[in-house]
């Protein structure tokens, strides 16, 4: 392992270590780019990826050794000239010497092995936080320790560890495992991923504050001392010595019914002992646990849910690590089956993680387990920090019996994990699109291997990547295909809008689907629509002279929110007055065009008077509590109208919804993207399932331009099955996944040209190396992407496609190892395993 005292500068700079100052845009997450890829799909062996990260971190360790050995020579030789004596902030590494290795967040980013000083052994774990010096002027800086061990070779120079800045580990044994694995996986910086792993409410200890608590001091057993006290002094004390336990001041002085001074005079005399903790502040309010109108039905499991139940708790059981996909329709009960497995797993005294996607769906589905379990905890983003904070600690004293949450939640610390569900496991919402790039599937994945603890994957349109594995041997599939009840899928109807007699006249709501709302209204049922854009219109143009209210940093449309009358960049967040002529000529007539939720609202307002209507997208439900309050009115049956994005479209069960309508299913089908139709059918299947699931029944309505589209159809007939097979045959014309493997290289910079001849040059760099290695890997690019500019910074991409992961992994590392970027080109590049989307 190198020293603790790096080289000031490599010379082999890494792009994302130029600037530490720089804010990488959405999905563009700078870092190191290193390790190998593990097998092909989601669910490649957990102990061959383990196997070549280790190897892989075996060779860099090797590699910096010999650099600092090198370095070492050269430092000696230069120091004979001065002085014969080594630094005095230098010390031998002696035998049986306590080393602690140390990774970083920012560059230098380790690990770099640390001497634990004698009073420490004993404090300091793997997954706590350290006070280190770094660098050659030993600037104080904040890394993690990852390993602690015993050195037995002499010779080396550490530094040592000048502080521990947990009381216990915030990660335990297992987690710093899966630490190291995402690190090498998905090329990222360990330090990065523990602060993805550890929430920042955690480690800023959000809702906390020191409290000094005070005990007798053992010279307070001879009764002579205590005698010779004056009265107030001895009151204080005797009082503290009968309680038993140990009080703050302020609890002290309330008891023993004194000011502060008889207190302070006792620990002058030193008959107080002092021992100072951090503790939470306050109770946290219990807000999120308010009911959300949805009613308990207990009923009989049906012969579907038994069988999967008999088969997932056979699994648990087992006590083996095994990937069981849950394969049922919209409708079908997988939630009861999730909670029947659980319970099993609670009655030996383990817990359980449920992911979900949608905050929309974490009320719903917290709701439902508290219900059933004693002890539930929610993670999510709109919680304070310092009830995250809060409930985290919870979760690691072993007080939790089930987790809730989006996908960070797949990081909870329960010291006794017994089963991880991930329900709608297709959502794309999985992918984390910032620094470390991981997906909540695989990262389960690895978890649940490390554990030897089943992984359960539920979806009625389960990701090709699942069903994939399934068909390979990976997985284990566990069919539903009939809902609760025996009742019917409901029937879908296609509206062709490229007839002019099936579009409506100057709006969004086409004849039949206008109908179809008044007769489910008059029928007092409620009506789900769905339109994937929010904003009022998605363009601002002026036609006189053509002009389009762009972001000047991005180069998109601007959108037109009418809500604070603001045109808002959904890529970057710029936002300026929507502009009330035309910026270039002036012309006072400039047109909104395109179609949002907000003018959707609009619309619907206007043809249905009486509804009583509300609206669901990131634009309305930014509060805490909003996405709940909405849903629990909606229950309730004080919403007649539900209209929204995507967030409405999964999950969630409202038995007296009888109309789901689709404005428009080609937003996303026709981006190129090879995942834009397995994207288009999964929508429309869910939101589908949003009706039919009371004794009412239900119908769907879709609008779209593109009747005829494999996707479509298959959704149109609830056919899974048809969909797959015809997916994966055309993604096996050109070994999309998952069939094969695909890394994302994305190069942006300031200046187009040299952001252009950087990709160029990374292209042929990846050439050259696949031709050393003789690896089989396609590379495509590089080209602008759909969003060519971003945030100021123009874009090119590079694709890589392999059948081999392994293959694809060393190609990318040999070709980026000595890659430099001069500093003046302002370039950067960044390096997505499995990307999602290719925007």
């Amino acid at each position: 392992m190198p020293s603790a005292v790096p080289p000031q500068r490599p010379n082999d700079t890494r792009p994302g270590d130029r600037n530490p100052n720089d804010t990488a845009a959405p999905g563009d997450g700078l870092g190191e780019v290193s390790g190998s890829l593990s097998a092909p799909g989601f669910l490649s062996s957990g102990d061959d990826a383990a196997d070549a990260g280790d190897a892989a971190q075996n060779r860099g360790a090797q590699n910096r050794g010999a650099q600092h050995k090198s370095g070492a020579q050269h430092e000696a030789t230069q120091g004979q000239l001065f002085e014969t004596d080594p630094p005095p902030w230098e010390l031998a590494v002696e035998e049986d010497v306590a080393v602690a290795s140390v990774v970083f967040r920012d560059a230098p980013y380790g690990p770099y092995d640390y001497r634990i000083p004698a009073e420490m052994r004993d404090q300091l774990h793997p997954g706590m936080r350290v006070h280190v010096p770094l660098g050659r002027r030993k600037r104080p800086t904040v890394g993690w320790c990852i390993e602690t061990k015993i050195g037995s070779q002499s010779g080396k120079s550490l530094s040592d560890v000048a502080e521990i800045l947990d009381d216990a580990p915030l990660c335990d044994r297992p987690l710093v495992r899966l630490v190291t694995w995402m690190s090498h996986y998905y090329q990222s910086p360990a330090g990065q991923v523990f602060d993805a792993l550890i929430p920042s409410s955690v480690r800023a200890s959000a809702g906390t504050r020191e409290r000094t608590y005070l005990t007798p001091a053992p010279s307070t057993a001879d009764e002579s001392v205590v005698d010779a006290l004056p009265k107030k002094q001895q009151r204080a004390l005797r009082l503290l010595i009968t309680a038993g336990k140990p009080m703050t001041a302020s609890q002290l002085m309330v008891h023993a019914e004194c000011t502060a001074a008889p207190i302070n005079a006792l620990r002058k005399k030193g008959l107080l002992s002092e021992d100072t903790r951090r503790e939470m502040a306050t109770s946290m309010p219990v807000r999120w646990q308010t009911s959300d109108g949805e009613k308990t039905e207990a009923h009989e499991l049906t012969d579907d849910q038994s069988l999967a139940l008999q088969r997932i708790t056979a699994a648990l059981d087992a006590a083996a690590a095994k990937t069981l996909l849950l394969h049922g329709v919209t409708g079908s009960g997988k939630t009861e089956v999730y909670i029947r497995a659980i319970e099993h797993v609670v009655k030996f005294g383990r817990a359980a993680i449920v992911l979900v996607p949608e905050i929309s769906l974490t009320p719903q589905t917290r709701g439902r387990f508290e219900r059933r379990f004693a002890s539930v905890a929610v993670l999510h983003s709109q919680m304070t920090p310092a009830e995250r904070h809060f409930q985290w600690q919870r979760i690691r004293r072993g007080e939790v019996q089930v987790v809730v949450g989006p996908r960070s939640a797949v990081f909870a610390p329960l010291p006794r994990l017994g089963l991880i569900i991930l329900d709608e496991e297709h959502d794309g919402s999985f992918k984390q699109d910032s620094q470390p790039r991981y997906h909540a599937r695989k990262v389960a994945y690895a978890r649940a291997q490390s554990l030897k603890i089943p992984l359960l994957l539920g979806s009625a349109t389960p990701s090709l990547e699942s069903w994939h594995a399934t068909q390979s041997g990976h997985a284990e599939l566990i069919s539903m295909p009939s809902r609760v009840g025996n009742r019917p899928m409901p029937d879908v109807q296609l509206v062709d809008l490229r007839i002019k007699d099936e579009r409506s006249r100057g709006g969004a709501i086409s004849r039949q689907l206008h109908l179809a709302v008044n007769e489910t209204l008059r029928e007092n049922g409620q009506v789900i629509l769905l339109l994937n854009r929010r904003g009022f219109a998605t363009t601002i143009q002026c036609p006189s002279c053509g002009h389009v209210v762009a972001c000047p940093d991005c180069e998109m449309p601007l959108t037109h929110h009418r809500d604070g009358g603001k045109a808002v960049c959904h890529y970057c967040d710029y936002t300026i007055a929507t502009p009330p002529w035309c910026p270039e000529c002036r012309f006072d007539g400039i047109r909104y065009g395109g179609l949002g939720t907000q003018k959707l609202e609009v619309e619907v307002k206007a043809r249905f008077p009486d509804a009583r209507v509300a609206r669901m997208d990131s634009d309305t439900m930014r509060r805490p509590g909003s996405h709940q309050k909405v849903l629990s009115a909606f229950r309730s049956g004080e919403l007649d109208l539900l209209l929204g994005t995507q967030m409405i479209a999964k999950g969630l069960d409202f038995p007296n919804v009888l109309l789901v309508g689709v404005i428009n299913a080609d937003a996303a089908l026709h981006f190129p993207d090879f995942r834009a139709g397995e994207r288009t059918f999964q929508l429309v299947t869910q939101v589908a399932g949003r009706t039919g699931r009371g004794n009412r029944g239900g119908r769907v309505i879709v609008q779209t331009f593109s009747p005829e589209h494999m996707a479509i159809q298959a959704a149109s007939r609830h056919d899974y099955l048809q969909f797959a097979n015809a997916e994966i045959a055309n993604r096996r014309k050109f070994n999309y996944p998952p069939l094969g493997s695909v890394a994302r290289i994305i190069i942006r910079g300031t200046v187009e040209d040299v952001t252009e001849a950087t990709a160029n040059s990374l292209l042929l760099r990846l050439e050259s190396a696949r031709e050393r290695l003789g690896a089989e890997v396609r590379l495509l690019g590089p080209a602008p992407p759909p969003i060519a500019k971003l945030r100021g910074k123009y874009r090119f991409h590079l694709l890589l496609q392999s059948l081999d992961p392994l293959q694809l992994g060393a190609t990318i590392r040999m070709a980026t190892k000595t890659f430099k970027i001069p500093e003046k080109d302002d370039v950067q590049y960044v390096i997505d395993i499995d990307p999602m989307d290719m925007l």
